[in-house]
């Protein structure tokens, strides 16, 4: 993990706002140009977007069917697509122990950073239709899926609904979302938690990155 980073603390309270950058690029991270704000084309053209409440946010991927691989970095390029939306970090690919549902197959992770302008329950319906394009259909709860893709934290947001808990209520829990996440933003701090010293409380040991 990179040394050079910039620190970054959430308060925890919403702030409806853009707050200073804690995405951080590891050695295979990506680091891209401003958010687009076009509503326009696509799929998903009736996405409204709020580009003066825009936010920092972070999510976790991972595939565990077909060609892992390929569905990650698919599903990454439909997030960048997104409107409004900038991805502005990505971490190298894990491969991790299924967690939860253990009659599975192991997964490949990965988690990016992103500065958005739409809303958190905008942001989960449109990962949730980046799910659905790629070919994703329910089954048993934490069973083996061709993508899965979680909003682990957007900056200044705090929310409990039946659809959507900001911070992501396990984020905490799982070293298969705290590896890369990690990687990419090792100053970031969720609550009063950094992610650095979450990830210590948990075994990664048997969660390995993949070669480039």
């Amino acid at each position: 993990m990179s040394s050079r980073t910039l620190r970054r603390s959430d308060p925890g309270p919403p702030d409806h706002g853009a707050s200073g950058s804690a995405l951080h690029p590891g050695s295979r991270s990506a680091r891209l140009g401003p958010p687009h704000h076009s509503v326009g084309g696509g799929k998903r053209a009736g996405i409204v977007v709020n580009p003066v409440h825009e936010r920092e946010a972070w999510l976790s991927l991972g595939s565990n069917l077909g060609d892992r691989a390929a569905h990650l970095t698919a599903a990454i390029e439909a997030v960048r697509a997104l409107p409004g939306t900038a991805v502005e970090a990505v971490s190298g690919l894990y491969e991790t122990p299924p967690w939860g549902d253990t009659d599975q197959g192991p997964f490949l992770n990965a988690a990016i950073g992103i500065r958005t302008a739409l809303e958190p329950l905008a942001l989960l319906d449109a990962v949730k239709a980046v799910e659905a394009d790629l070919g994703r259909r329910e089954t048993r709860r934490w069973g083996p899926r061709v993508i899965d893709i979680d909003i682990v934290h957007m900056a200044g947001v705090a929310l409990a609904t039946q659809r959507l808990t900001l911070p992501h209520p396990l984020w905490r829990e799982r070293a298969f979302v705290l590896v890369p996440l990690a990687e990419i933003a090792p100053e970031l701090v969720i609550g009063q938690l950094a992610v650095t010293a979450a990830l210590e409380r948990l075994d990664a040991s048997e969660i390995r990155r993949v070669p480039s």
